[in-house]
């Protein structure tokens, strides 16, 4: 954006909420740099001034800025972080060697979509006797994270599959890119800001269809099934 007579590149920090009923809600936008704690906390800290109510957030999905995770248990004392597991599945297989990258992206997906804690936690601490000899580094990695990538285990069962990445703002993320990129330059800040908001408005407006953790009960198909209850008429 043009800034002061000269064009820079400027990032914008963004805060996706989902309400208990699983409406989202694009919270803020704050121009900062994502690897700085102290534009996050300011960010979070003008969400709370404009009445966002900091004791209420359970759950903070994110991927694995050590200064965006400190601030967020900061200002959102009562809530639990739960690291992107796509992130963290990158993160670790970059210390593998190729030839072992399919069978411990396996392993590691036996870990994130087990049906409970308890299993998620015996099969990771079956990940670390099968690699901890060969793969030491990549299973350090995992193990600084383990309890991070589970914590959507607190939450109901038909929501875990919102709730293990970061999906939803990368999705958003990509509109932004996909509407600002052909503009190469945009006048200043106050018209990125405008022109971000109304992606973000035609954003809530699609979400509305698609609550997070909640099924889709408005197609006839669906409505079909609810009706007979998966059983025969007769």
């Amino acid at each position: 954006m043009r800034v002061a007579g000269s064009v820079e590149n400027v990032p914008v920090l963004v805060a996706i909420g989902v309400r208990e009923s699983g409406q989202r809600l694009v919270l803020g936008l704050q121009a900062g740099d994502k690897e700085s704690a102290s534009s996050w906390r300011e960010f979070f800290k003008d969400l709370k001034r404009r009445g966002l109510d900091g004791q209420k957030v359970q759950l903070g999905i994110m991927d694995g800025f050590p200064g965006l995770e400190k601030v967020f248990t900061e200002e959102f004392t009562k809530a639990r972080i739960q690291r992107c597991q796509v992130h963290v599945a990158r993160n670790v297989l970059a210390k593998v060697p190729m030839r072992l990258k399919q069978t411990v992206a396996d392993d590691l997906r036996t870990i994130f979509y087990a049906s409970s804690k308890k299993k998620a936690l015996e099969y990771f601490k079956h990940f670390k006797e099968r690699w901890e000899k060969e793969l030491p580094s990549a299973v350090k990695c995992l193990v600084r994270t383990i309890e991070r990538c589970l914590a959507f285990f607190y939450f109901p069962q038909e929501e875990w599959i919102c709730l293990r990445t970061t999906n939803v703002i990368e999705r958003l993320n990509k509109e932004f890119k996909r509407r600002t990129k052909p503009m190469e330059i945009v006048a200043g800040e106050r018209a990125c800001y405008t022109l971000l908001a109304f992606i973000c408005l035609k954003m809530e407006l699609h979400w509305r269809t698609y609550p997070m953790g909640k099924r889709v009960s408005n197609l006839p198909a669906l409505q079909n099934l609810q009706q007979t209850n998966f059983t025969q008429s007769s």
